[in-house]
């Protein structure tokens, strides 16, 4: 992975992107957030009203330190526990309180160590699901292959002034919202249904782990049904 092709999906054309800029209650916290797929940010470039357009870059990877969560020793619970230390969100019911509280304290991972971040895309559909986890409404396996659904794809994440200086602008795309709305929506749409259906159709099993598994320490970080 010494060189990576990268895409960002705006309103704007983008040349130089700004380190330290940008929203801290993105998924990741604040950072340029970019996609190897062109038609994934193409989607994430249209609005309702306009077109937009998918910056082109190129990321010179070889000396930056990455945290790729899809590694074999991080699991979904690592994801969740960036996610509810960056994403606002009411925590409606005492597990859910307790639930983010286990997951900081257990789970965290110290992104000032790292240059960028590989890892799943929570759009609002996916952040119901792990609110659906949080809430013990839904297994960890069931959660798990939720991520799977809707192919919205990985997101990589520039988080240091190092790897900011390593990414270079190649050019860009229209992304016409007469095509990639509909993308868009059909997606998220696709993602919602395949949920439900994994839902109704799921056998809760003696092997399942609920969100108060982990609370109670009934599961270790060893424990096999986490990969």
């Amino acid at each position: 992975m010494s060189n990576l092709t990268l895409f960002h999906g705006s309103q704007q054309i983008i040349e130089t992107p700004l380190f330290a800029y940008g929203k801290t209650t993105n998924d990741y916290g604040q950072g340029f957030y970019c996609t190897e797929h062109l038609d994934l940010a193409k989607e994430w470039a249209c609005t309702e009203n306009s077109d937009g357009f998918a910056n082109r870059y190129q990321l010179k990877s070889k000396n930056l330190k990455i945290l790729n969560l899809h590694e074999d020793q991080f699991n979904t619970l690592h994801w969740l526990s960036i996610l509810v230390s960056n994403r606002t969100f009411d925590l409606a019911t005492p597990i859910m309180r307790q639930a983010v509280f286990f997951l900081k304290e257990e789970y965290s991972i110290d992104l000032q160590n790292y240059d960028a971040i590989l890892g799943y895309r929570a759009d609002d559909s996916y952040f119901a699901f792990a609110k659906m986890f949080l809430s013990n409404q839904i297994s960890y396996s069931q959660l798990s292959k939720a991520m799977m659904l809707g192919a919205l794809g990985d997101q990589f994440v520039l988080k240091s002034k190092k790897a900011f200086e390593a990414i270079t602008f190649t050019g860009f795309e229209i992304a016409p919202k007469s095509e990639f709305l509909s993308k868009k929506i059909q997606r998220m749409n696709k993602a919602k249904e395949d949920f439900h259906k994994l839902i109704d159709n799921y056998s809760i099993t003696e092997e399942d782990l609920f969100m108060t598994d982990f609370i109670l320490g009934k599961v270790s970080k060893n424990d096999a049904r986490l990969r």
